[in-house]
Order: structure tokens, then C-alpha cells, then sequence
């Protein structure tokens, strides 16, 4: 998408102004340091990231890490936030290479435990947000995930209530991706009707978020007319996908989808199927699978190869972000690089909790500032400014938006390393039933 390119300064402006509510308007940007700026008070406060940072989780985790950044740098050279300089906290949830949801939960308790800290950008992985959120419900410590789709971890009709026991009716987790009810369903349309594919043979990393979204797919896929010839599920740490693939070979599936990332099999899979003489296959995945170009480590491309042509996936937020031009500029001057499939939904995120921060900041003491953000940010009357647009949260801390963007490989991208290329969008509504297909620009 083309958009209009504008100032630098208007994108650090963004970050703090447009946070309100029934009842209040927060300050323009330049009013958001009373009595002096943060520099001069000497205050700070900290904002927790927890992310997949290392090994095959690298090519999601670190342009999502750089999304929070991003604001924080802005935020700070702005002259803080409410009186207050932002500090970091960076976290590591991946262990050899793979997210794990017990480093997360570690994590996150020395975040509950840093006083300091008054919100969480993250995680990035389902099955991680749900060994976490029980552990910052009970602290009353909010968390915003850029990334996570399952619905188990916010829908009670899915067991969200389960998972924030400590507190049922009291949120702190948000997230400002849509769910898995809806990008299974967008993955399986777009298999159906716009590939014109009618037998899928289906395989899951066994994970939270792998085996939700595949289930998702293989229901719609087979209500639209569709054929699931199998469903096969396969942990993370499958090294050999052939003799799966061969079982399945002589029944003509015409798309293989995946439910799960990168580095729990997707590229691999994909590799090994053109090995096995399904290469020609159209293969797709969720946003777990869309993770950069094929020069980045651990990204799908580069996993796969050349057996990465002929793939699409989804992402659950929306490819034409406001002012999308600045902000790409923006991060290509701080990182040299474009951003990521996540970049903006956790600049985004960061903007949620430093607007909070600039509502409440004024008449809360720092000691009471990490309950008082929690309970402006997860207020459904509170509406926020963002990277992606004017978003609340609902009673479940679930994100205002459900659109899905589709994507597919284009190996000549990018000099011929390979990269995903934008396809269209679609707006799902607030009931996840499909809607007319958003115009791509």
C-alpha cells in the first residue's frame, strides 16, 4: 500500500495522544511531562518485554522486539511520558532456539517481582501467555501481546477463566492480534476460494496455538465443501516429516497446511516435501510461518529454501497500518531494516501502556502506577491511538480489530533472497463471520 509520507515528528506523536475515554481526554504530547521533563525529574519506570530472542525464534522475535524499542526511543526523546523516563526490561523466553513456556513463566515473575515495572509487551507464542498470564493476573501486572491468536487465552467459552483463576473478572492480559476462531477460518477461505483448493491433508506442531488454529482450519475448510484427507499431529521436536507425508502422498491432497511457527517444523516440513515429490503443492500456515525474508535466521524461507515458493499465510492484524510510510522510515533509520510481521502490533502495544501511563500519571503516586495503568488500559470504555489504528479491548482484554492479512512467498523478492508479499486483507467483524474482502491499496 501506498501512503502518504509524513513527518518523523508526527509518529512520535502518536505514541501519546488520542488515549481516552468517556469520562477524560489525556494531554497533547507536549504537555505529557508536568512540571518538567522526565530527564529533569529524574523518574523512571519500566516496561517488561518478553520475546522469543534467539535461534530459530530470532526472525519473529527480534523485529517484534524492536517495535517496543522503537516507541520507547521516541517516547523518551519526546521528554518521557508523565513525568517519567521509560526503562527496558528484555527478556528471553526461547530455550535452544525454541520458545518455552517455562522460561516465560521464569520471566515474567522476576518482571511481577521488579516494582518498577508497570506493563509487559508480550509474549509472542500462545502455550507461552499461558503458563504467564496466571502469574501476572494474580500481581494485578498488565500484559500486552503483539502476537498471540489463541482464543483459550482471553475466551471464557474457551477456558480463558481457567487461566486467569487467580482473578476471573479482573483483566490484565490484552493483545492487540485477533484470534485463531478467526484466522483458522481466514486460512481455510483462502484455501478454498481463492486457491481453488478442495483436498488438505493438515499437520499441527501439537502446541496451543498450532493445534488450535489447524482445528479452526479443518473446520471451516470442511463446511465451505472441502476435503481434510488427514490430520496428522507432530511435536516440535519432529526432525523427520517423510514417512507422514508419504502415508498421505497416494490420496492427492492438493494444499498441506500447518498449524504452528517456523521452528516447531513449518519450514521443515515444507523442505521435506519437496524431497518427497510434493513440492508442487500450495502449502499454507498462520502468522506463526510468516516471518520474514529468506536472509534472515530461522525464517521459513530460509528454512525451506527453494521449496518455499508456492506458500501462503496469514497475519492476524491489519497490513495497511495509518501512516505506514513513516513508520517504516522511522525503523529503517533506527534498525536498517524493515519491519517485521509484528513490528507495528508491539509498537502499538507499547503505545497502549505508555498512553495509559500519560492518563493516570498525573493524579497517582508511582507507587499505585502499575494497577492504575492495568485498569485504564483494559477499561472497554478507553480507546487508543495506535500504529494500527483507534483500538479498545473488550471484557476479555481482546482487541477492537479482527482483520486478517494474507500473504504469499515471492522467491525474486528482495534480490532474489525470497520474501512474503502482501496479497489483501479482510475485515472478519465482531463476530468472526466472514465479511467482504477489504480492498487492497
Amino acid at each position: 500500500m501506498q501512503t502518504r509520507r509524513i513527518g518523523a515528528l508526527a509518529v512520535v506523536a502518536v505514541i501519546l495522544t488520542g488515549a481516552c475515554s468517556s469520562a477524560a481526554t489525556t494531554a497533547p504530547a507536549s504537555a505529557a511531562a508536568p512540571g518538567g521533563s522526565a530527564a529533569a525529574s529524574g523518574k523512571t519506570v519500566t516496561i517488561g518485554v518478553d520475546l522469543p530472542l534467539s535461534g530459530g525464534e530470532f526472525a519473529n522475535g527480534d523485529p517484534t522486539k524492536k517495535g517496543v524499542q522503537l516507541a520507547v526511543d521516541q517516547a523518551n526523546a519526546n521528554g518521557g511520558v508523565g513525568g517519567y523516563k521509560i526503562l527496558l526490561s528484555i527478556k528471553d523466553d526461547a530455550v535452544n532456539g525454541v520458545h518455552n513456556p517455562q522460561q516465560g513463566a521464569t520471566n515474567v515473575q522476576s518482571l511481577v517481582a521488579d516494582p518498577s515495572v508497570i506493563g509487559v509487551v508480550g509474549p509472542f507464542n500462545s502455550n507461552v501467555g499461558a503458563a504467564e498470564i496466571p502469574i501476572t493476573n494474580q500481581a494485578g501486572l498488565l500484559q500486552c501481546s503483539p502476537a498471540n491468536t489463541n482464543p483459550g487465552l482471553t475466551k471464557p467459552q474457551y477456558g480463558a477463566l481457567q487461566i486467569r483463576k487467580a482473578f476471573p473478572n479482573r483483566i490484565n492480559y490484552i493483545r492487540v492480534a485477533t484470534t485463531d476462531d478467526i484466522q483458522g477460518l481466514a486460512g481455510a477461505e483462502f484455501a478454498y476460494k481463492d486457491l481453488g483448493k478442495r483436498r488438505a491433508y493438515v499437520v499441527d506442531d501439537t502446541e496451543t496455538y498450532g493445534k488450535g488454529l489447524a482445528d479452526v482450519f479443518v473446520k471451516q475448510f470442511t463446511a465451505l465443501g472441502g476435503t481434510v484427507i488427514k490430520e496428522d499431529g507432530a511435536p516440535a521436536t519432529t526432525t523427520d516429516y517423510t514417512p507422514l507425508l508419504t502415508a498421505v502422498q497416494g490420496q492427492n491432497p492438493d494444499v498441506v497446511y500447518f498449524g504452528g511457527v517456523t521452528a516447531t517444523g513449518g519450514g521443515l516440513l515444507r523442505k521435506q516435501m519437496a524431497q518427497v515429490g510434493m513440492g508442487n503443492l500450495a502449502f499454507g500456515g498462520g502468522d506463526g510461518i510468516v516471518d520474514g525474508p529468506g536472509n534472515v535466521q530461522g525464517s521459513f524461507i530460509k528454512v525451506a529454501g527453494a521449496a518455499a515458493a508456492n506458500s501462503f499465510g496469514t497475519i492476524a492484524a491489519t497490513h495497511d497500518i495509518p501512516n505506514a510510510s513513516a513508520f517504516a522510515d522511522a525503523y529503517q533509520k533506527a534498525y536498517g531494516e524493515q519491519p517485521g510481521a509484528y513490528s507495528a502490533s508491539a509498537y502499538a502495544c507499547t503505545q497502549v501502556i505508555l498512553q495509559a501511563l500519560q492518563a493516570v500519571a498525573g493524579n497517582t503516586p508511582q507507587s499505585g502506577l502499575r494497577e492504575a495503568v492495568r485498569a485504564y488500559a483494559t477499561n472497554p470504555s478507553n480507546k487508543f491511538n495506535t500504529q494500527l489504528g483507534t483500538i479498545s479491548f473488550d471484557q476479555n482484554g481482546d482487541t477492537s480489530q479482527h482483520i486478517i492479512s494474507f500473504y504469499k512467498t515471492d522467491m525474486s523478492a528482495d534480490g532474489g533472497v525470497g520474501n512474503w508479499v502482501f496479497v489483501r486483507q479482510q475485515d472478519f467483524g465482531t463476530s468472526g463471520s466472514s465479511a467482504s474482502p477489504a480492498a487492497s491499496q
